[in-house]
């Protein structure tokens, strides 16, 4: 129980400097003592709140034709990602989940970079490079799948920003995005099995520890240079992917 809490404080700390990864710490931490069908019902439970409340907050900047499209597609990846987390190989679910950790720390990093090249350009927006809808479409579906699977969502992040112009634009409508996703996969993971009453327990006596976590994140936010810390993130998340990956070879 000792490794939840640490992860479930850890994982919301993050979230209240970075504004993100929360999921990403939680499961890489997780998934060195924990088998992933167990997390992610868990961690659903610990960020429906969060992004419920952020929705709310920033509602008046959703921009519903963008949202519930993307929406749609997050759910159409949720029914084989969660299928895959029911049936398939522990070890090979790890080391899935090591190279998805690897993967949304690496377009966090570019999203990182692309931010502070606009910034040097006086706040000229770039066209982003990915390109097509159709590509735009692949990642939708992909980031659902990794989300029925690990609950891991920074592909999406990749398309919000490409149709959203500022910061809460981008918070609103990912919040509502992953709210609508994550009400579906209560309703999917409760008639699947995945998710349980032992579970669901444990996701709401870890719910003030995340809270815990997310409040002092976001006191030492304002002391700390945030764009300094999400490289540490970032860094460390990479590290904790290799290290997955290579346990369960």
């Amino acid at each position: 129980m000792i490794l939840w809490i640490t992860a479930a404080f850890a994982g919301y700390f993050v979230k209240g400097i970075c504004g993100f990864a929360n999921t990403l710490v939680l499961t890489g931490i997780l998934s060195f003592g924990a088998d992933n069908v167990n997390i992610t019902p868990v961690d659903l439970i610990l960020s429906y709140g969060a992004n419920a409340a952020m929705a709310f907050k920033e509602r008046k900047h959703i921009k519903w034709r963008v949202a519930l499209p993307l929406a749609l597609l997050v759910l159409m990846g949720c029914l084989p990602g969660a299928f895959l987390l029911k049936t398939s190989n522990v070890n090979v679910i790890k080391i899935a989940a090591g190279g998805a950790i690897i993967l949304a720390a690496l377009v966090m990093l570019a999203r990182n970079l692309k931010a502070e090249k606009a910034d040097k350009n006086a706040g000229i927006v770039q066209k982003d490079s990915i390109g097509s809808k159709l590509l735009t479409l692949f990642i939708a579906i992909v980031s659902g799948i990794l989300s029925g699977l690990y609950g891991i969502g920074a592909l999406m992040s990749v398309c919000v920003s490409r149709v959203t112009e500022n910061s809460h634009q981008f918070k609103a409508n990912m919040s509502l995005i992953f709210f609508a996703e994550g009400t579906f996969r209560i309703i999917l993971y409760s008639c699947i099995g995945i998710l349980n009453l032992q579970l669901l327990l444990r996701g709401l006596m870890l719910l003030p520890v995340s809270l815990a976590g997310l409040f002092c994140g976001m006191k030492l936010s304002g002391r700390i240079d945030e764009s300094k810390a999400k490289y540490v993130v970032i860094f460390f998340l990479i590290l904790s992917g290799i290290v997955l990956i290579l346990n369960n070879i």
